[in-house]
């Protein structure tokens, strides 16, 4: 790193030069004013300018070296002036400059070297800390990087994870329907069901977790009662609770409280807490539910009894993957991933959430604060109801395409149970032939095949010369409401998320089978 020279004379220059030179400072000699191009200047570590050279240009030299210098970087300029030079007119050049220093002429050597020194000094840490920004900047990007790489691999395994999930589904769907085997078989059927209800949450919590990161999760908020997404909650959480022998007790006071929210969501949110506080109390334990009013907020408490939550996990009880406790044999411990969706879900809502504890073995009491809506938001609503589902109709045809053969032929054998009359095709060009000799009146069809995937499917179904189009339901693991947007815009008349709920099967037949409740139905 060196020292620009331009002093009143090329004598003074060469002279200054040695000097420094002998004191260990490396300095770069400059004769006239062309010597002070930018970026010869930024390249320097300090400049030192007789006050003669001002007036002649080198301050405008300067000011534009001084304007193309990056952010991190402030050039120390030395001044060197002769005794007597009005104070006001060089303090002015001074503040002009920015890092500029005064030095009068004639000078001791001591203070020649100290003050060139002290520059390049300067200088130099300068570019320290342009390295060290420069590395810190580097690790952020690395790690944005790699946070997005967890989140998109967070989102594509829940995506494969739904496949296996659908066959296994719609496999037990149809032994029921089948009733086969006596009460031994039943309870083997009762204990897969739970664990792959069980697994089919833990995906959930896996794409939903994705989308969060990624800032991709929707909300439909509407004015809803705060007793019924409470209602909910607890329905949610029964399996649970009956299976670990929980007494839940539950106070609302006063009822009949209005909270804007995503229904769907804040049930989620709820039935998280009820989970985790099932979790993390041992058998026949008591879980109280309170909900009450606390100015302008809705306050929703659970409260257990169970294992609590020691001091130092606590502070970061909501944090990603973060567990507590766990005692030996302790089934459904899940992911970590339940609260910190609460979390992320309520302050969606506008709202927050707390923990408290007195520590291990202490219990815990988890609090929910929502705003209260205004009154005049309400509009006579609420869940729809259940549709009764009759008979579905003789004349339905399915065509089920998969590329995935389990989920394609055990979709196809719960249709039989049903006495629906179906096809099982496993490729695009498959189902195309099959549109036009087996005639569907509806085509369940998986949207991620390779080579021709759904959309291609689907566009060239509606360019067939057949009679009548048959009815398309997109099956696929992704179920964001921009998803469903998109298979609305490729002409897709419902959407199903794998794996498939066996209810939610149901309601499609049942709108199938009566076209003219169709226009009811949630794409």
């Amino acid at each position: 790193m060196h020292l620009s020279l331009l002093l009143p004379t090329p004598r003074d220059t060469e002279l200054t030069a040695r000097i420094l030179n002998r004191a260990g400072v490396v300095t770069r000699r400059c004769s006239s004013l062309a010597d002070l191009d930018p970026s010869a200047l930024l390249r320097s570590g300090a400049v030192m300018v007789g006050e003669e050279w001002l007036s002649l240009g080198a301050l405008g030299a300067l000011r534009t070296a001084l304007e193309q210098q990056p952010a991190w970087s402030d050039l120390p300029i030395l001044i060197v002036a002769r005794a007597g030079v009005e104070s006001g007119e060089i303090g002015a050049v001074l503040e002009s400059l920015g890092n500029a220093t005064l030095i009068d002429r004639p000078m001791r050597i001591a203070t020649l070297t100290s003050a060139a020194r002290a520059a390049l000094r300067a200088r130099e840490r300068q570019y320290q800390i342009c390295s060290q920004l420069s590395a810190l900047e580097r690790a952020g990007h690395e790690q944005a990087m790699a946070a997005e790489r967890k989140d998109e691999f967070l989102a594509m395994l829940g995506h494969e994870l739904r496949n296996p999930l659908a066959p296994i589904r719609n496999a037990l769907h149809m032994l029921r329907q089948l009733g086969l085997g006596g009460p031994t078989e039943q309870q083997l059927l009762d204990i897969m069901q739970r664990q792959t209800d069980h697994m089919v949450r833990l995906v959930e919590d896996l794409v939903d977790v994705a989308r969060l990161t990624r800032g991709t999760m929707e909300m439909r908020r509407a004015p809803v009662m705060l007793d019924a997404l409470i209602e909910s909650a607890l329905e949610l959480s029964r399996p649970l609770m009956v299976q670990a022998g929980h007494e839940v007790s539950v106070t609302i006071e006063p009822r009949g409280m209005i909270v804007d929210a995503d229904r769907v969501r804040m049930t989620q949110v709820f039935s998280n807490l009820l989970n985790n506080a099932a979790k993390y109390s041992g058998p026949h334990a008591r879980i109280v539910v309170r909900v009450h009013r606390d100015g302008a907020d809705a306050v929703v408490e659970v409260k257990d009894t169970g294992l609590g939550i020691e001091a130092d996990v606590l502070p970061r009880v909501f944090d990603l993957f973060v567990q507590g406790p766990r005692e030996p044999g302790q089934v459904n411990d899940g992911l970590g991933i339940g609260l910190a969706l609460v979390k992320r879900l309520v302050q969606l809502h506008d709202g927050s959430v707390t923990a408290r504890s007195e520590g291990e073995g202490a219990g815990s009491t988890f609090e929910v604060r929502l705003p209260v809506a205004q009154v005049g938001a309400w509009t006579e609503g609420g869940p729809e109801p259940a549709r009764a589902v009759g008979a579905y109709s003789r004349s339905l045809r399915i065509l089920v395409v998969d590329d995935n053969r389990d989920s394609a032929e055990t979709l196809g054998l719960l249709l039989e149970t049903l006495e629906i009359d179906n096809r099982v095709v496993f490729d695009g060009r498959s189902a195309l032939r099959a549109v036009e000799s087996y005639r569907p009146t509806a085509v369940f069809l998986d949207i991620g095949m390779p080579g021709m995937d759904g959309y291609e499917v689907a566009r060239r179904i509606r360019e067939l010369a057949v009679d009548a189009r048959p009815r398309l339901i997109a099956l696929t693991g992704w179920s964001q409401l921009s998803d469903q947007a998109r298979t609305r815009e490729a002409g897709f008349d419902f959407h199903m998320s794998k794996p498939a709920d066996f209810a939610e099967l149901q309601r499609i037949l049942e709108l199938l089978s009566h076209p003219s409740r169709a226009e009811v139905a949630v794409p």
